[in-house]
């Protein structure tokens, strides 16, 4: 039979799913930031540009499709977050304006600030948006400062049910070492990410040399914010829930979650031993270039552990620091069994929709990009 618990869950899981779908297409992303990194001349950007520009899209409706299934799911989290963290959003999405004008208008008659600074907004969107995502992300293990009150509901005058306790509202975020740690951690995954896709995706004889460079670089600053990472969240406190819905400190409870949900912990073990061969291939063999097919799904599963981990298991997923019983948990934030059990019939279109994506992307990049299939098309 399936219970509400059972629907929390099973929604649960599939944030986890688009957070890591959404992590791995930060490629875009960090192939962005590679524009003037690896690429030194008109010819190499060009490439660059061309090649994530063919993908955005799938990055942004990610995103979007994230936040909505947040909303749909769990709308406390929408409205407490998106309703008072309002500066980190806000931020995140003039990134991604950034990117869809660049890309839009760079080569446009008529651009009259020039395609050098469009293509620097590129990069700019390439660093900042994954900082901010982590960094926004990071807040799921360290708290945030805010206060629920559902009461507040039947109060005509201000009917706001959560209110956030500093006037940074979502700024303060960076105030804490470990979400900061986590947001480079995400940027330099992306760079990496983004770095093993140009590699698959272009031909360039002089170009592909500079691109692996600058993957020995970011994978080795992820792997340094990895460990980092990985050594705080296992042994810091961690926001526990008991059977009446009470929300209390533990310590080492995100490592208690990985040793009690074994699953969990080889989820998270097979997506990093999966990224590393993917990166260590690439780099130790100058012909192959599949490495971000070991890369992606690797992403995907550890992103995946990391959310389980924030949610699962009796834990406060996203926790106020503010006001510890205001912390909001699959419980007492999630829709109706209503909504999350009509929801979930629809959501079991969702393999068909990754199958088409899946489909049309390999039509797409069945042969490499070179300069000379670009001269020959519309470019970005």
């Amino acid at each position: 039979m399936i219970t509400y618990d059972f629907l929390q869950h099973y929604w649960w899981f599939l944030i986890a799913l688009l957070g890591g779908l959404l992590v791995f297409l930060l490629f875009v992303q960090g192939g962005n930031a590679l524009i003037f990194l690896a690429g030194r001349n008109e010819e190499d950007r060009a490439l660059i540009v061309n090649s994530t520009g063919r993908k955005w899209e799938l990055t942004f409706t990610t995103l979007v499709t994230f936040g909505g299934a947040f909303f749909a799911s769990f709308p406390l989290f929408y409205s407490t977050s998106f309703g008072g963290a309002y500066w980190v959003w806000i931020l995140i999405l003039i990134t991604f304006v950034f990117q869809a004008v660049s890309y839009e208008f760079q080569s446009k008659a008529g651009n009259l600030i020039g395609k050098k600074a469009f293509r620097i907004f590129l990069t700019l969107n390439g660093c900042l948006a994954p900082l901010l995502i982590g960094t926004a992300v990071g807040t799921f293990f360290t708290g945030s400062p805010f206060v629920i009150n559902k009461a507040a509901v039947g109060d005509i005058a201000a009917p706001v049910i959560s209110r956030w306790a500093t006037e940074w509202h979502g700024l303060e975020a960076v105030a804490n070492p470990f979400n900061v740690e986590f947001g480079l951690m995400v940027m330099f995954l992306a760079i990496t990410l983004g770095a093993l896709y140009l590699i698959n995706n272009v031909a360039d004889t002089q170009l592909l040399p500079r691109l692996r460079r600058s993957l020995r670089f970011s994978f080795g600053a992820f792997l340094l914010l990895f460990v980092i990472v990985v050594a705080q969240l296992v042994t810091m406190e961690g926001f526990a829930v008991d059977g009446q819905g009470s929300v209390y400190l533990e310590s080492g409870k995100y490592l208690h979650n990985l040793l009690q949900m074994p699953i969990v912990l080889a989820l998270l073990l097979i997506g990093a031993v999966l990224l590393v061969a993917g990166v260590v291939m690439t780099l130790r063999k100058a012909t192959y270039t599949r490495g971000i097919w070991l890369a992606a799904p690797g992403t995907v599963f550890a992103v995946m552990a990391l959310f389980l981990i924030a949610g699962y298991n009796g834990t406060a997923y996203y926790p106020s620091t503010a006001d510890l019983q205001s912390s909001l948990t699959l419980a007492n934030s999630c829709s109706s069994e209503f909504t999350l059990r009509t929801m979930a019939v629809v959501s079991l279109v969702i393999p068909f929709v990754l199958a088409y994506i899946a489909y049309f992307w390999r039509k797409m990049d069945k042969q490499s990009l070179t300069t000379d299939e670009l001269n020959q098309s519309e470019k970005y």
